[in-house]
């Protein structure tokens, strides 16, 4: 009786098939970690397209701002800035009232980031962890309103605002923003993916109560979110020209309206103009360079937690 060689039978023995060498192509598409993509000179072109092209309006509002009329309607147009930028800002800050006007904008759209932030962190964080009834029918309706027009609910706003007393009046551009639909959507679905519900249930119970669950869980969870919808929101706030263009009088204008002032006259001076609009822009302008960074830092947070 013969028995067969433990060399031919143990599979541990046999020699194992070498592992095939990536391509390329797929070998660039997997990356490790810590590594990076690397752009070539067709990405760095684009990009600096994209750049110039969003930079020349601000720079060619600067350049029109220091020059006067007759220069800036030459052709071609001065691509250079000139010696009259301290005069013109000067003279749109005192024909337009930019400084109450800024105030104003600064009041308006700071209370309407802030209530904007509030109610639709609570609202999305509703309509994301918590079950109740009717919440699919509500959620759809508040995304039914999107499709809404804003021109069409101006007269009886407008009439709204009168019976109330606010007619003329900074409450009457605050108060019908204080919460949007996009902003609730916008935070019930990034809450709906970004807080587990095994996190709120561990501190329900830990004996936890909802506002503390809110203030401790919801809001930390929620705040690259919420970076993104308050910059989105307030220079939304900051730029809208419409509504307080008719809910304010002329006396109490906020920024856009107190530009649209400087243009109002039968032969506006296009560099006071530009001026003023440059005027305007530096406040967005600094609001970014200090809170641009949160931003940007919770915008990636959220990315590595997504």
């Amino acid at each position: 009786m013969t028995t067969a060689s433990p060399l031919k039978t143990a599979p541990e023995l046999c020699p194992a098939p070498l592992p095939t060498a990536p391509r390329k192509g797929r070998a660039r598409l997997r990356l490790g970690a810590g590594q990076q993509l690397r752009g070539g000179p067709f990405t760095y072109a684009a990009l600096i397209v994209v750049g110039l092209g969003s930079v020349f309006p601000l720079y060619w509002t600067l350049v029109a701002a220091s020059h006067d009329q007759q220069r800036v309607l030459d052709s071609p147009p001065p691509l250079v800035p000139g010696g009259r930028l301290w005069s013109n800002l000067q003279a749109a800050w005192d024909q337009a009232h930019l400084g109450k006007a800024i105030v104003n904008s600064v009041i308006v759209a700071g209370c309407i980031t802030a209530a904007t932030l509030f109610f639709c962190t609570l609202a999305g964080y509703a309509f994301a962890k918590m079950r109740f009834r009717g919440r699919g029918v509500l959620m759809t309706a508040v995304i039914a309103t999107l499709t809404v027009p804003p021109q069409l609910s101006v007269v009886p706003l407008f009439m709204m605002m009168s019976d109330i007393g606010w007619g003329g009046k900074l409450e009457s551009v605050i108060f019908p923003t204080l919460v949007g639909a996009f902003g609730v959507f916008f935070m019930r679905q990034y809450l709906l993916e970004a807080l587990p519900y095994e996190l709120i249930e561990a501190a329900k119970v830990d004996g936890a109560s909802n506002i503390r669950i809110v203030w401790n869980i919801v809001l930390p969870v929620a705040r690259p979110a919420m970076m993104v919808l308050g910059m989105l929101t307030f220079v939304q706030a900051w730029n809208d020209f419409f509504w307080p263009f008719l809910a304010l009088n002329q006396e109490d204008p906020t920024i856009q309206v107190a530009l649209g002032q400087l243009s109002a006259s039968y032969t506006p001076d296009q560099s006071i103009v530009m001026a003023g609009a440059l005027i305007s822009t530096l406040p967005l302008l600094l609001v970014f360079v200090v809170f641009g960074k949160q931003i940007v830092g919770g915008i990636m947070a959220g990315a590595v937690k997504g």
